[in-house]
């Protein structure tokens, strides 16, 4: 299996943390080497490990905060 390399560009904004201190973060990250992408997943505090998460380009991005401010509360 291929490894897969990250470098975490941004630390944008923690959403929740969970009992064990993964906490679930909104992070600009690159994959791979590649341009970096928006990306929401759980992370440990040391960043070195990761559980599965999503990537959204800019476009992904803008799409879902107007979905979201769209939504009734």
């Amino acid at each position: 299996m291929a490894s897969i390399t990250f470098d975490i560009v941004e630390e944008i904004g923690v959403l929740s943390e969970l009992p064990s201190g993964w906490q679930k973060e909104l992070n600009l990250v690159s994959w791979n080497e590649r341009d970096a992408k928006y990306d929401l997943r759980d992370w440990n505090a040391d960043h070195d490990k990761m559980r599965k998460g999503i990537t959204l380009t800019v476009d992904e991005l803008v799409q879902l905060r107007e979905i979201l401010n769209g939504m009734d509360l």
